[in-house]
């Protein structure tokens, strides 16, 4: 039986949302269901930067490189396209 995360955007009118654990974000999230931006979904762009607070793996070393350019000040920073969900989180939009 597979396990499911539920994520959700504090601070905005987008209602939670569920999904198996371990799943992409970005193939889950769109304009109609999130706030979440997306551009490339590859971690080279930074347009779905954002907010992770919950339980998730720490970025890889590619993401961590974009993070330290784009997000230096904001330790939940993160690229929504690259996280692995692992659990509950909530996701707020950083601009």
């Amino acid at each position: 039986m597979a396990d499911f995360c539920t994520i959700s955007f504090p601070g905005s009118d987008f209602l939670p949302i569920t999904l198996e654990c371990h799943q992409s974000l970005s193939e889950h999230l769109t304009i109609q269901n999130s706030p979440v931006l997306f551009g490339c979904r590859t971690g080279i762009c930074g347009t779905c930067l954002v907010e992770v607070i919950g339980d998730i793996p720490p970025p890889q070393p590619d993401e961590q490189e974009m993070l330290e350019a784009l997000a230096a000040n904001h330790p939940h920073g993160r690229l929504a396209c690259q996280v692995d969900v692992t659990g509950n989180v909530e996701i707020r939009r950083l601009e």
